[in-house]
């Protein structure tokens, strides 16, 4: 993915970026285990696939008070030289592409001087009609010292914790009991939200254990007319709102018009002919686009929700379309994939691009 593109997310009701190249995965928050004696803003591990990820709560780091821990939050799991680190958000956006003259370090007034004391972990602010916050690279948010200490932590965690345990050996009664006795993580959660927690860490402890990581694609998610489809990250640029649209005549219905993007004219084109046999929707109040490049060719490509935007796929699951979704036009997909509860088809962006008949290639 190009080096300028930008993960936004919330966290205690303030807005955050960072970039792209330093993201690994998402998932949804698990139960941490709680070591004494970490760097400030740690706040516990937790074994993903036999390898020990610190996380940090970026609100102790900042100076605020941390709130109470939700089953909504997640975890943004980031590259950091020797090691990778985890940061809890509370809801994940956009990819959005922010150059660097975007950036500022002129933050309004009313904003905590706390954060912008915290030039380790804040680079600037970028100027969207809510100001987002920059991250750093990950390596400047601690000291050499406090590497050295996580990684010792790591060390002694999958050496005397992790390695002894056996989710199987433990009856449902029992998990329980030890939930309610010994659970540190998230002390005022009940005891439901405490079981999701810790299945989810057991979850991501074997799930993938024995799995080959080159058989693994991001794709993001989105919904056009109910369905789910999912897209190779590594086509999607950024997704914008739809702002302004300047009709072009004598084009195919799916091609809906042009749109402005910090200067860059790009066609805006409604796949739900091509994909549902429906006819466009054309754009209403708060659309927005996917903005995508397949071998040279750059478009917007409307969609109505976006459910992820950087979901993990084991390619090993994908499979042929069900008789169930029969309303997908299958030449355009690659399969279907579970995404959660429910199944994704997985367009074929190439396909659709350079033979569907989406690109007009004479200027009108």
């Amino acid at each position: 993915m190009k080096e300028n593109l930008y993960l936004t997310f919330s966290l205690n009701n303030y807005l955050y970026g960072i970039n792209t190249v330093d993201v690994e995965e998402i998932f949804t928050l698990p139960e941490l285990t709680i070591v004494p004696e970490v760097p400030h803003g740690i706040i516990g591990f937790v074994n993903v696939r036999g390898e020990i990820l610190p996380v940090i709560d970026l609100n102790i780091k900042l100076g605020y008070l941390s709130p109470d821990y939700r089953l909504t939050d997640s975890v943004v799991v980031l590259k950091c030289e020797e090691l990778q680190l985890g940061i809890i958000v509370n809801q994940i956006h956009e990819i959005r592409e922010i150059s660097l003259e975007e950036i500022t370090n002129e933050l309004n007034q009313q904003r905590e001087s706390v954060v912008v004391e915290q030039t380790n972990i804040i680079a600037g602010v970028v100027k969207f009609p809510d100001d987002i916050f920059i991250l750093n690279n990950p390596r400047k948010w601690l000291e050499d010292g406090e590497i050295q200490q996580l990684i010792s932590s790591q060390i002694y965690l999958k050496e005397e914790i992790f390695a002894n345990y056996n989710i199987d050996e433990l009856q449902a009664n029992d998990t329980e009991l030890l939930l309610l006795q010994k659970s540190i993580f998230c002390p005022n959660a009940t005891l439901e939200e405490k079981k999701v927690f810790k299945q989810r860490a057991d979850n991501l402890k074997i799930s993938t254990k024995s799995h080959n990581f080159k058989n693994f694609k991001t794709l993001a998610v989105i919904t056009l007319n109910n369905h789910l489809f999912g897209i190779d990250l590594e086509m999607v640029r950024e997704f914008v709102d739809i702002r302004q649209v300047t009709p072009i005549p004598c084009c195919p219905t799916h091609i809906i018009g042009n749109i402005n993007l910090r200067g860059e004219i790009l066609t805006l084109v409604d796949l739900r002919g091509l994909l549902l046999n429906l006819p466009p929707q054309g754009v209403v109040v708060g659309s927005k686009a996917m903005v995508i490049e397949v071998e040279g060719i750059v478009a917007g490509v409307i969609v109505e929700e976006i459910y992820d935007v950087m979901f993990s796929l084991n390619l090993q699951k994908i499979t042929a379309i069900p008789n169930s979704i029969h309303a997908i036009n299958e030449q355009y997909c690659q399969g279907a994939a579970p995404y959660h509860e429910k199944i994704m088809s997985i367009l074929d962006m190439p396909k659709i691009f350079l033979q569907g008949g989406l690109i007009v290639d004479e200027a009108i």
